[in-house]
């Protein structure tokens, strides 16, 4: 399987591509990214893009992938929802619809989260974004699309996040993880476990489109 990543530079595309590149079944990784990793592996190529809305440039590098694993994002903290819907539904839309057109036979994967406003109606800003993008992913004509929403990600094997605030709670609470875990097992996912998740959704498919923390945990 060749799989296309964005977001590898961010906390859950770490996790994504650390099991990418462990997975036997996976042959070929493109990471898209605006900056680089810096690791080296046979099985990576790295695209260093800046505008993440036109790929007219690299179209010919995006044929030949079975799927695409979607995790960029960012925070909505102090941004209104003209500036959050451009940087989130537009910015998602903009890969996902270059994609179909280029290979409509792959399976686009997205990151959204635990909360998502299906309806788009809800009074949580960031959660009618990202239910309207996942709704208009869902009709794209992909062979599949699936939408991931974890609860609380636990980083492991090293993994950061970029935004400070969530590295502070996870420094913070990192020591009792073990705890909340065993008490709420079906709210907590390790970026481990989502990145295990999202291949084998992405390799075998799952009965619905929408997957909730507790869909991803039973995968593992």
């Amino acid at each position: 399987m060749n799989v296309i990543l964005f977001g590898a530079t961010g906390m859950v595309g770490q996790g994504v591509l650390r099991e990418c590149l462990l997975d036997p079944d996976v042959h070929q990784i493109l990471s898209i990214v605006r900056t680089p990793t810096n690791q080296q592996n046979p099985k990576l190529k790295e695209f260093v893009l800046k505008d993440f809305f036109d790929y007219s440039a690299i179209e010919p590098q995006l044929t030949g992938y079975d799927a695409c694993i979607f995790t960029l994002g960012v925070s909505s903290a102090g941004m209104d929802e003209a500036a959050y819907t451009r940087m989130t539904h537009d910015l998602t839309l903009a890969a996902a619809t270059t994609l179909v057109r280029l290979s409509p036979q792959m399976t686009f994967l997205y990151v959204s989260g635990a909360g998502t406003d299906s309806t788009e109606h809800g009074r949580a800003m960031w959660a009618r974004v990202k239910g309207r993008t996942e709704n208009d992913l869902l009709k794209l004509p992909f062979r599949a699309a699936y939408m991931f929403r974890p609860g609380v990600i636990q980083p492991l094997h090293g993994i950061k996040s970029k935004t400070r605030i969530y590295q502070f709670f996870y420094d913070v609470f990192r020591p009792v993880f073990p705890i909340l875990r065993a008490l709420f097992p079906q709210s907590i996912t390790t970026t481990e476990q989502l990145g295990r998740a999202m291949l084998h959704v992405a390799k075998h498919g799952y009965p619905k489109p929408i997957l909730e923390a507790k869909d991803i945990n039973s995968i593992n």
